[in-house]
């Protein structure tokens, strides 16, 4: 488990934190490793050594799915959203990796590639964040990069700021110029009326997307916001399992369906949720994590796009070799190189271990 400091004071509209924990799971067969991951609180590493640890070990390292069936059990009475759910995720995304690497296969082609290139959008510009940092951010994403996507957060203090929001908007919207997508996520801070009204207010600034207007338990109020604007509204990422995201495509509550494997019971819970999201003839995104989603996205028929989340960005890059160069706009799982393609940095991952590695 690694806890790493934030660079800078991050806050969106409801919450503000200035370290991120990543929980990292090591699934081993012989002289082989896989690698997974959530990112989450330490209990979810207690859940892992405690209850599943003795489901896992000794199981087929072919059969990942009867594994991850044996978690899910196992973990009921501790309810599955929430901890339960990431640690699933961080040991089902581990199996994954490992497997594929037993195979000497990229994971992207064990799960069967339908694209080399897998499109991403720049996530940060959080609320905390003065003009210059913000203008430097989208610069580099923009401009730099050329990400043609880009997304800040919005709903500042729940909702109390919009003229800050509105500013914020706006200057993004001139920093980035013309041809590139801007997306906001106000991450549940507004209600449905404040959100419409804003999405009136900014239309100069032409938002293509709008996450979480409201609570992405308002499912009726998600399905009220997108049949009054033009942005697409997308929400799941605290999806934990087939019945959540099953529900949420029912109520027609969004145009798109995010994703994110560490939370929704890693990759074989990540096929399902894709699955639901086909079913009602809707795209998914990829919720934060970009290496962990990468390759099983390159397989996804249905993907949209995936989020290059400053913050896992940058503790990916510290913590592994194989990471990859979004320039373009895009991310590419390298087919010669089994598994994620990541190799931890042991040096430098003992700077931030907080717990010993089992």
């Amino acid at each position: 488990m690694f806890t790493i400091p934030t660079d800078a004071p991050e806050a969106d509209g409801t919450i503000a934190w200035d370290k991120t924990t990543m929980v990292l799971v090591t699934a081993r067969s012989g002289d082989t490793t896989g690698l997974g991951w959530t990112y989450g609180p330490s209990a979810c590493a207690d859940i892992i050594t405690g209850l599943f640890s003795s489901l896992v070990v000794g199981t087929d390292a072919m059969s990942v799915p009867g594994t991850w069936g044996e978690m899910v059990r196992a973990g009921r009475n501790d309810s599955r959203p929430g901890v339960v759910g990431y640690a699933v995720g961080a040991v089902d995304t581990a199996l994954w990796d490992l497997k594929a690497r037993l195979l000497g296969l990229s994971l992207a082609d064990l799960f069967g590639r339908v694209r080399d290139d897998v499109p991403v959008y720049g996530s940060g510009g959080f609320t905390t964040y003065d003009d210059e940092r913000t203008t430097e951010q989208m610069t580099h994403w923009a401009i730099d990069q050329r990400i043609p996507r880009v997304k800040i957060k919005i709903a500042e203090s729940w909702g109390s700021g919009m003229d800050r929001d509105m500013h914020r908007i706006r200057l993004v919207r001139k920093v980035i110029g013309d041809d590139t997508e801007l997306f906001v996520d106000a991450n549940g801070g507004y209600t449905a009326k404040q959100a419409v009204r804003l999405m009136r207010d900014v239309a100069d600034a032409r938002v293509t997307w709008f996450e979480e207007p409201v609570s992405s338990e308002d499912l009726n109020g998600l399905a009220l916001v997108r049949g009054m604007i033009d942005a697409d509204v997308a929400a799941g990422e605290y999806g934990s399992d087939v019945g959540y995201f099953q529900r949420m495509c029912t109520a027609g509550a969004v145009d798109c369906l995010q994703v994110d494997a560490t939370r929704a019971g890693g990759y074989t819970g990540w096929l399902q949720a894709v699955g639901v999201a086909a079913g009602h003839g809707l795209q998914v995104s990829g919720h934060c994590a970009p290496h962990l989603h990468a390759p099983v996205a390159a397989a996804t028929p249905n993907l949209r796009h995936l989020e290059w989340f400053h913050d896992h960005v940058r503790i990916e890059d510290m913590l592994f070799d194989g990471t990859l160069d979004p320039t373009g706009g895009t991310i590419t799982p390298d087919p010669s190189r089994p598994g994620n393609g990541l190799t931890l940095k042991e040096d430098v991952a003992a700077q931030y271990e907080a717990s010993p590695r089992g």
